[in-house]
């Protein structure tokens, strides 16, 4: 019988101190944070490890997407009237980008590299071959009028060699011409007097099976959060395109990578070599994708705004005090002095002078939004979708006729998606993961359960032994009588 009772009364003792360690373990956050302390040692750019493996050469399939605007009223618009286009699209291409030139620096904190990009046309995935006929603004042209507007002399012998030759403010190109290139016919005379001048134009010219530029990254070593960072770009820690020494600064990833432990509060940084500039994308909503949590992030209107809107801006106005409105970022200084302008597809985000200028406008978050959707935990990218659109400042130039009465107008060429899905199986590795760590934190949670169901049964077995001892007292009066 003291047996027994020992027995009931240690489950009793073991109970509480089982409840007691789950409560301080839940309030002391042990395990939670000795899983980011492995999260963060593990996930390193290193030789081995599958950070390094997916950073090197990312499994999930990569499409980019271009969608042209074909413009269908080109002598209206020479009138002064508005630019009328219509959305044509999507010529899909697979793109591959490993990292290739791989050298590790600095005792491994540091690591270099070049992101060679290879586009293959997927024919099944667009609305028709490369070869079908685009009519848009002629790029070239309007390159060259804006370079020698100010050359009255050189300007009338270039209008009357494009008189000449039927070279217009419009031109109709195939898609496979106006993205990887062809040689042009202005361009060509001019190398005649220019012999280091390319007479090959193309949106996206030397862009396949190529680089855009040489980069050394932060491994994440020394610390989870420089994972991926970019340290360099072509040699340089800055860069020098604008006017500010807060515009010209390199921050961040390269977009493809983020380091792990994200949080909603977080502001995270990167940097984009289309668009010349680094920027930043902060927390919106939760998302699962493929059955992963996610995180999505997108750039606010704050980051293309005006000076107006937003003062740090005012470093991307080139020339300095030549400042465009919210929403349009002028990238000539970094475009060989094209009349580039980037912004949202459809001006999304943009003033709405932008999107009232041009007849076919129609800017909608859903389709135009860069987002990314990112696992908190892990860092890991489970979906996400750059979105870009490639315009030319228009403009009448009095001194070359080919421009007309054409009115001042940001012109849409082409916006393109690239966008990824985390692939199958990476997705089946990551939901193990998260499997794994949904049980270490939730051990706590099972100990404060245990201490319950034990407390329980305690409770059960102490009611047990009282009933039999009170049925005793109640029958001896029956025996003695």
């Amino acid at each position: 019988m003291l047996l027994k009772s020992c027995c009931i009364y240690s489950v009793g003792v073991f109970s509480i101190l089982i409840l007691i360690s789950g409560i301080a373990l839940v309030l002391s956050g042990v395990f939670p944070r000795l899983l980011k302390s492995v999260v963060e040692k593990e996930i390193v750019l290193k030789n081995g490890t599958e950070a390094f493996e997916a950073w090197e050469n990312p499994p999930a399939p990569i499409y980019m997407q271009f969608y042209f605007f074909n413009v269908t009223n080109p002598l209206e618009v020479l009138d002064g009237d508005r630019p009328a286009v219509i959305e044509i699209g999507p010529y899909t291409y697979r793109e591959y980008r490993p990292m290739e030139q791989v050298d590790f620096q600095e005792n491994g904190t540091k690591v270099g590299a070049v992101n060679i990009k290879t586009y293959i046309f997927q024919r099944n995935m667009s609305r028709g071959p490369e070869s079908e006929l685009i009519r848009t603004i002629n790029i070239p042209a309007m390159t060259v009028m804006e370079q020698f507007k100010d050359q009255p002399f050189t300007a009338n012998l270039i209008s009357a060699y494009m008189k000449s030759t039927g070279d217009g403010l419009f031109t109709t190109r195939t898609v496979g011409e106006l993205l990887w290139g062809y040689e042009d016919g202005l361009l060509t005379a001019l190398k005649k007097f220019k012999p280091d001048l390319d007479d090959v134009f193309g949106l996206f010219y030397k862009s396949n099976a190529s680089s855009d530029g040489e980069y050394v990254f932060f491994t994440g070593q020394q610390n989870y959060e420089d994972f991926a960072r970019v340290d360099t770009w072509n040699g340089d820690s800055v860069m020098s395109w604008w006017t500010s020494d807060e515009c010209n600064m390199i921050n961040g990833t390269n977009g493809a990578s983020f380091h792990p432990v994200v949080t909603k509060n977080e502001t995270l940084y990167m940097f984009s070599s289309d668009l010349c500039r680094s920027l930043y994308v902060l927390y919106e909503e939760e998302v699962t994708v493929k059955g992963i949590p996610g995180y999505r992030f997108s750039p606010p209107s704050k980051v293309f705004a005006n000076k107006t809107v937003n003062p740090a801006n005012a470093g991307f106005c080139v020339p300095a005090e030549n400042c465009l409105g919210s929403g349009v970022l002028n990238v000539s200084p970094c475009k060989q002095g094209a009349p580039i302008v980037m912004s949202s597809p459809h001006f999304y985000q943009a003033d709405e002078k932008y999107v009232q200028g041009v007849f076919g406008m129609r800017p909608q978050k859903e389709q135009h939004q860069t987002m990314i959707d990112i696992n908190p935990l892990t860092g890991i990218i489970v979906q996400a979708a750059k979105r870009l659109q490639v315009n030319v400042n228009v403009e009448k130039i009095p001194v070359f006729s080919q421009t007309g009465n054409v009115r001042t107008v940001i012109f849409p060429v082409v916006y393109l998606n690239e966008s990824v899905v985390i692939d199958d199986s990476s997705a089946r590795k990551l939901q193990k993961i998260l499997v794994q760590r949904n049980v270490v934190v939730n051990i706590p949670f099972m100990l404060i359960g245990l201490g319950i169901i034990l407390g329980g049964v305690f409770m059960f077995l102490m009611c047990r032994q009282k009933v039999p001892m009170s049925t005793v007292a109640e029958r001896q009066p029956l025996l003695s009588s």
